[in-house]
């Protein structure tokens, strides 16, 4: 396994946060691809969406067992400043709930103003709706909203059983919830209290294109090998084996499994442009 070359990457990806957050003057790193680069950090949770999704809505009602409904609301939108609009909609004073007319309401408005209302990361497509906000509203949310006995009385009876397996397969059940879109949505959930010591919090992971692809770099050095989930899921553990002293000896936090995978698919952006076989998307100039 190429496991120092992922690890010099990841402790490199993270060094540049701590010296920007510390204030230290461009550039952060002497790695040109770094530099020029955009690359998601190391850990999901320091993120610029998730910081406003934990402050905003995922701490202040972490009491509620609702509270990874509104998880799928905020990933779907995934722009925090429609987020602080909505949360009327989504938030009272007493409990989560759920209003789609509001929700179609304000992201409607949003849209007519010329403001930004969706983040581009996630793309949902509206079939026939009048709006992607309406479409959203009663075919995704509203739907899982109903159907919300099916995970909130588990989750309320799993107490140390549950699993953030479970609560992936439950979500991929449900429209336009696919594999990327409920591991999004278990990533925010994990961190609310009730489900810390879910039985396979730092384990579980799902694989993507990217990540599968990095997995085959550090693997086996190519993007020859084709995995199934299984395969795929034993050898991130096995990785995560190798990486966790190396982390520990950084005087870094440990790595759970779905910030290493995606650490894989930001790897596979770094070799990719490397090697030039392409180039990241989204440039970062003047690191």
């Amino acid at each position: 396994m190429r496991v120092k070359e992922l690890f010099a990457f990841i402790k490199e990806r993270h060094a540049i946060y701590e010296r920007r957050l510390a204030g230290k003057p461009k550039p952060w790193t002497k790695d040109p691809i770094l530099q020029q680069y955009r690359f998601c950090n190391v850990y999901r949770e320091l993120d610029t969406v998730t910081v406003w999704i934990r402050e905003n809505w995922r701490e202040p009602w972490d009491w509620d067992p609702n509270l990874w409904f509104t998880m799928a609301v905020a990933r779907l939108v995934n722009w925090p400043e429609s987020l602080d609009d909505l949360s009327y909609a989504v938030l009272n004073s007493r409990q989560i709930t759920w209003q789609p007319a509001e929700f179609i309401k304000v992201m409607d408005r949003r849209k007519k103003a010329g403001k930004q209302t969706w983040s581009g990361a996630y793309m949902i497509h509206s079939g026939v709706a009048e709006s992607k906000a309406q479409y959203i509203a009663d075919e995704v949310l509203t739907p899982l909203w109903k159907d919300r006995g099916g995970i909130t009385n588990e989750l309320l009876e799993l107490n140390k059983n549950k699993s953030l397996l479970h609560l992936y397969r439950w979500l991929m059940e449900h429209k336009d919830f696919g594999s990327f879109m409920a591991a999004q949505v278990v990533a925010d959930v994990k961190f609310q209290t009730c489900w810390k010591e879910a039985k396979d919090w730092w384990t579980f992971a799902a694989p993507g294109p990217g990540s599968l692809r990095g997995m085959s770099r550090v693997e086996f050095g190519d993007l020859g090998t084709k995995y199934a989930d299984l395969a795929w899921n034993e050898s991130l553990q096995e990785l995560q084996r190798q990486i966790d002293p190396l982390v520990k000896k950084a005087g870094m936090l440990r790595i759970s499994a779905q910030d290493l995978q995606n650490c894989l698919c930001e790897w596979d952006k770094y070799e990719r442009t490397r090697l030039g076989e392409g180039k990241p998307r989204s440039k970062y100039p003047g690191v």
